[in-house]
């Protein structure tokens, strides 16, 4: 027989348990994944909650982004965001996970998949872009075209608001100032894409580029980041054919993300949770490869290791000795490079198998055009026309800006600042470029052979060239991206070189003079869209 005491004891414990059960339904979790992301598909639309402020809407019979609120404020522009210029039409599903807590739209053509993916409590749509044929635009991008009145802090260089027209074609702007600007400027090279945005008042919107092995281009490949006008539009590119040196590669893009905030730049999200999700394309067996260094560095210079087959493409910065790895590589054989700064000067075939490690043993570069001795040299075989004048500013602005220099001609005597020799030479604006120097009796003797390098070119501009007012021999066009570069915030193109072996009778003791002006089969369309090259270096060999 149970006492009374016993009693109130069983009864006291069992209100405990019940107010135990009642605070753990009612306590929220910690984790916050546990709880269902908030879908609503109404028919033509499926709207997306992810309980943290981020609400989003996309059209169910073409995959638009038709409406995205952060914290009760409107973000998308007068157009829709989307894949391309838009799908057209699309097959629109959705799924959520055995939880309720991620969501998985796909929106599928016949030759593209693009993926939206949320997880509850994040303000991040993450992405991803599976294609079997390069569509039909020519390019390949998502667009998130967001309210200009809203996101008002905009990069500058491709701020073409208050612009009086276009100076060239309908995508590059002038102002009153004679200032420039467009998408093409102030964008990153590839290798250095992490995350960048445009922000508001207490909100902020910004694009992760994710992975970019199916990309083309290379490390220092740039493209499309920013246009801000009526909309503020926030790209990324993954294929295009600005200035392209690659072949366009398919397969899946990404994983990549936009990412919304009171106005902060976030930390770039964590990818690899998706590998779980299925998405078409996605390879999880992969290998990589160590280098352990490399001989024949400059140490004034950065060296990056790129990767690259039909398939893929990956780089990665060596350390002061050479050593180097490079991750998370789909198997297959790649053509290795070694750019010191953007120049090519190593080059072998790495074979990447999955679940290994290849390991190379040191390196010695044997192809640094720098280590030739010379009479003099006016650059720096790197790659890139930074050091001559208005080099710096190829990828921020249009070259006719009235805030360049004036670009000549140039009459450039050697031993000078390096500044003051023409980063570009444009047939209809610069030309010619004289250099003047001096030779003693013993080199004005001798033969010598002119070395000319450059980054790219236009409309297959090349180097003609006169000593002392005798015309050397024509060289054909090297192999170039047929679009505009130039003009685009670009001096990337394929490096190349020109050689002519001079006879010594071309030469005089005392002062000589050389004059470099650009030919082509091709027509001149003006005065900066004529024919032209970038300089990399220019040489006199002994």
């Amino acid at each position: 027989m149970k006492t009374p005491e016993k009693k109130i004891k069983q009864g006291v414990s069992f209100i405990v348990m019940i107010a135990f059960v009642i605070a753990t339904c009612l306590i929220p979790s910690t984790n916050s994944y546990a709880a269902a992301i908030g879908v609503t598909d109404n028919g033509s639309t499926i709207v997306i909650d992810t309980k943290a402020g981020l609400v989003y809407t996309i059209n169910k019979s073409n995959g638009d982004m038709t409406s995205c609120k952060f914290n009760g404020t409107e973000l998308i522009g007068s157009k829709p965001s989307h894949i391309n210029s838009g799908l057209g039409s699309a097959t629109v599903t959705w799924n959520t996970s055995p939880s309720g807590a991620t969501v998985v739209i796909t929106c599928e053509t016949s030759t593209l998949t693009h993926y939206y993916v949320s997880r509850n409590g994040e303000n991040v749509i993450y992405m991803a872009t599976y294609t079997t044929a390069q569509p039909s635009v020519g390019e390949l991008r998502y667009i998130f075209r967001g309210k200009g009145s809203v996101l008002t802090n905009v990069p500058t260089h491709s701020n073409i608001r208050g612009n009086t027209g276009a100076i060239e074609s309908s995508d590059v702007f002038g102002f009153s100032n004679g200032y420039t600007a467009s998408k093409y400027y102030g964008n990153d090279q590839a290798k250095d894409l992490t995350i960048r945005g445009a922000t508001g008042n207490n909100v902020g919107v910004f694009m992760a580029y994710g992975n970019r092995e199916t990309s083309s281009g290379g490390p220092f490949f740039r493209d499309i980041q920013f246009q801000s006008g009526t909309d503020t539009e926030i790209y990324n590119y993954m294929n295009s054919g600005h200035a392209q040196t690659d072949t366009i590669r398919t397969g899946l893009f990404g994983p990549y993300a936009l990412c919304f905030t009171t106005g902060s730049t976030p930390s770039v999200p964590d990818f690899s949770w998706m590998s779980s999700l299925g998405l078409k394309g996605w390879v999880s067996s992969r290998g990589k490869v160590v280098l352990n260094g490399l001989n024949g560095m400059d140490p004034s210079y950065t060296y990056t290791i790129g990767f690259s087959n039909n398939t893929a493409q990956y780089w990665t910065t060596a350390s002061s000795t050479g050593a180097a790895v490079c991750a998370n590589m789909k198997p297959g054989t790649y053509t290795m490079k070694v750019y010191k700064r953007e120049l090519e000067v190593y080059t072998e075939t790495v074979t990447v198998n999955a679940g290994q490690v290849t390991t190379l043993n040191t390196r010695t570069i044997t192809n640094d055009p720098a280590n030739t001795p010379v009479i003099w040299r006016i650059g720096n075989w790197d790659g890139t026309p930074l050091e001559f004048l208005n080099g710096q500013t190829i990828t921020i602005r249009h070259p006719s800006d009235s805030r360049n220099a004036s670009w000549g001609p140039v009459t450039y005597r050697v031993g000078s600042a390096i500044n003051k020799f023409p980063a570009v030479q444009f047939r209809g604006k610069n030309s010619p470029t004289t250099i003047s120097f001096d030779l003693n009796s013993t080199q004005a003797a001798s033969a010598h052979t002119l070395k000319i390098g450059i980054t790219c070119a236009y409309i297959n501009g090349r180097p003609s060239v006169t000593v002392n007012g005798r015309a050397l021999s024509n060289p054909s066009a090297s192999s170039q991206p047929s679009t505009r570069s130039i003009t685009i915030g670009t001096y990337r193109g394929n490096n190349a070189s020109f050689s002519w072996s001079i006879p010594a009778s071309y030469f005089v003791t005392g002062t000589n003079t050389i004059t470099i002006t650009p030919i082509s089969g091709s027509s001149d369309l003006g005065e900066w869209l004529s024919a032209a090259f970038v300089y990399d270096c220019v040489e006199l060999q002994n």
